[in-house]
């Protein structure tokens, strides 16, 4: 007969051939896998990812030459053992802005807080923790208040010094103790952001005054952070910005509306400005150190337990902002600065009239012609603050509505075409390596936005609430998710589970109820989690709204409404009072293979010592939850409708082992009660 192929171990790494999302998967990076010694394998058997992960490629008939097998002959020694199953690299995370973190001061903060919701992750067997963007939010303007968007801020690249911790502060040096407002949570579920800015910022000045005292232990290490190239090149012109936006004279203005000098940046103009603001500049950059170290300290900290931070780039920038006003020639603006077209989207099924953003629009022509230093910028500094970064509304990049600057409408406007794989090429060569991204992919998608997707290696996004109405095609259905995914029962866009199911039509409901089997409508919101953890996508993301089981009164953001948004918080003893949650999530983790690596062997050890019995009810296998008692209905033997063999109700330790722990597919998968 002939011999069975060689089978080494090593790392895959392969030009991009097109996947099919039936036939591939993506691994963790840097996993050891089986290949074969082989001829090249087919189209079906391989996937393009970003450079540094693996690429799973060996199968069956690699494996095996099947179609030269003599029949009757001997198989090799060893014929019987089944291999274990590579790490898939399926994982969980949980969308929670900083802001919306237990604090004493109105608003969470990146201090200790931040760190107690991190062990808390751990504890949830968590992956993953998704912030917005963490710049200074839009303030306030006249008749509206309460704007406070992460997404409208003044520069891309700055941090919101709202989010710094006045107690680590104090364990700075900083601040005394007795510097510290009495604690103030009169409405602990919700930020004001009045009282924040009224009670911090005072305090954060006083703290950036310290540090620039000539004796004081951190100067020497923020002279160094201001003075490295990549910082210098946002901060200054941030600082320069923020400080004339702060001036008497300029307060309110829009900067296309300064003086001509300062408008247009003249040097003689730039140079006097800095003069006279030294010392409100030095306190801004003070203040961006002081964001930075905190941050850098929680994301290490983050990191150390195996989390991995998430952040946000929304793709256009503000144009009352120092990225347009230092890059001008990067906008298409006119030569007074406004604006000579502008973002949007067009009509669509969720609006008639489409949706007016305003943002300048790029000109891709001129970036191309930098080689796109300014998105270089931009990411790099991304890369310092996250792990991975979801780029909003990506689609721009492959193809982008563009209104005139003056239409007060988004009806008006034309499709143009992005920079594409342009953009991504530059940045790795830049970058001197992958740019791991995730691609907000949601609305009208072409075929080109998808094929941009797929070359660069980035996964989509699909939410299950957008799944309910559009037939049994509905791309946002679990049966036609795709592996390389992100899942999100909702976004920070979208109502809570609940918020959304009380407001459904009952077409949706009954497609809901039919689907997932529920019965009892108080647990929609975990009957919807189980949905995007038993996905076949590798990543599944959850509001922490949806953990707790809120309405829609806690919704984060209602796109298009200007007011009422970004103000949800946990409330103070949330963290504290959550096993129950803690326990379920485990449960989910455990069962749908998103368990991290440094605790499989946990698994592996509970898998061994245990059996789990399960039932069939109408075709669907239902089981216990594998860890703690937190299930509500932990399986406890056949259901009146199960088979009466007891070997068709038990599923054996042995059986987990062969599959690494994981549950079967299909019929014979196992599912956590409730």
């Amino acid at each position: 007969m002939n011999a069975m192929p060689t089978v080494v171990a090593q790392r895959c790494t392969l030009s991009a051939i097109a996947p099919t999302r039936a036939t591939t998967k993506r691994v963790l990076k840097g996993a050891l896998l089986p290949r074969v010694k082989c001829p090249a394998p087919s189209r079906r058997h391989v996937m393009r990812t970003k450079r540094s992960q693996t690429i799973v490629m060996a199968t069956p008939a690699d494996v095996w030459d099947i179609k030269n097998m003599e029949i009757d002959g001997d198989l090799p020694a060893g014929y019987e053992d089944i291999p274990n199953r590579p790490l898939s690299g399926r994982r969980a995370g949980i969308v929670l802005h900083p802001t919306s973190l237990p604090g004493n001061y109105g608003c969470g903060e990146i201090g200790p807080e931040a760190f107690k919701f991190i062990d808390w992750l751990d504890e949830a067997r968590m992956q993953i923790w998704q912030v917005l963007p963490l710049v200074p939010p839009g303030r306030p303007i006249p008749g509206r208040e309460a704007y406070w968007s992460p997404y409208s801020g003044e520069d891309a690249n700055a941090g919101n010094t709202l989010l710094i911790s006045l107690e680590s502060l104090v364990e700075m040096g900083l601040l005394e103790a007795s510097d510290l407002p009495e604690p103030c949570n009169t409405n602990p579920d919700t930020t004001d952001w009045q009282y924040v800015t009224a009670v911090k910022e005072p305090l954060l000045y006083k703290a950036a005054e310290k540090l620039l005292e000539g004796g004081c232990p951190l100067k020497a290490e923020y002279q160094a952070w201001v003075a490295d190239e990549h910082v210098a090149a946002w901060l200054e012109p941030a600082a320069l910005f923020a400080t004339l936006c702060a001036r008497a004279d300029l307060h309110g203005k829009n900067w296309w509306e300064w003086p001509a000098d300062l408008r247009d940046m003249e040097p003689a103009a730039v140079a006097e400005a800095r003069k006279q603001s030294k010392v409100e500049i030095e306190k801004y950059e003070a203040l961006q150190f002081l964001f930075n170290k905190q941050w850098s300290a929680v994301k290490a900290y983050a990191n150390e337990k195996g989390i991995q931070l998430l952040g946000d780039m929304p793709i256009y920038v503000g144009g009352q902002s120092a990225d347009v006003w230092a890059n001008r020639d990067l906008f298409t603006l006119k030569s007074d600065g406004s604006a000579t077209a502008v973002a949007g989207v067009p009509p669509d099924a969720f609006s008639d009239d489409g949706q007016l953003w305003g943002n300048p629009l790029y000109d891709w022509q001129a970036h191309e012609a930098e080689n796109f230093a300014w998105w270089t910028r931009r990411m790099r500094r991304s890369l310092d603050l996250y792990d991975e970064t979801r780029i909003d509304h990506f689609r721009g990049l492959a193809g982008y509505w563009a209104v005139p600057g003056t239409s007060t409408s988004a009806k008006v406007g034309s499709w143009k075409v992005g920079p594409g794989v342009k953009l991504f090429e530059a940045l790795e060569k830049n970058l001197g390596g992958e740019v791991p991204i995730i691609a907000e992919d949601l609305g009208v998608i072409t075929p080109d936005v998808n094929a941009l997707r797929e070359e660069i290696g980035a996964p989509g996004m699909l939410v299950l609430q957008f799944a309910w109405e559009g037939g049994a095609t509905n791309v946002h259905l679990p049966h036609n998710h795709y592996v390389q995914s992100i899942v999100y029962p909702g976004t920070h866009d979208n109502d809570t589970t609940v918020g959304w199911y009380e407001a459904a039509n009952n077409d949706a409901k009954k497609h809901f109820r039919q689907y997932t089997g529920m019965t009892d409508e108080s647990e929609v919101s975990w009957f919807m989690m189980r949905l995007g953890m038993q996905s076949v996508s590798q990543t599944c993301i959850i509001c922490m709204q949806d953990v707790l089981s809120l309405d829609g009164s806690a919704r984060f953001n209602s796109p298009g409404v200007a007011d009422g948004n970004w103000k949800w918080r946990m409330g103070p003893k949330t963290l504290g009072e959550m096993d129950e949650e803690t326990g379920k999530l485990r449960g989910l983790v455990r069962i749908f293979d998103r368990m991290p690596v440094k605790y499989r062997d946990d698994v592996n050890e509970r898998v061994v010592r245990k059996q789990v019995t399960i039932s069939r009810d109408d075709g669907v296998w239902r089981g216990g939850d594998l860890e703690s008692s937190s299930s509500r209905r932990a399986a406890t033997g056949p259901s009146p409708r199960a088979p009466q063999n007891e070997a068709a109700g038990t599923l054996r330790c042995k059986q987990h082992e062969l599959y690494g722990g994981r549950e079967l597919q299909g019929r014979e998968r196992c599912a956590a009660g409730g």
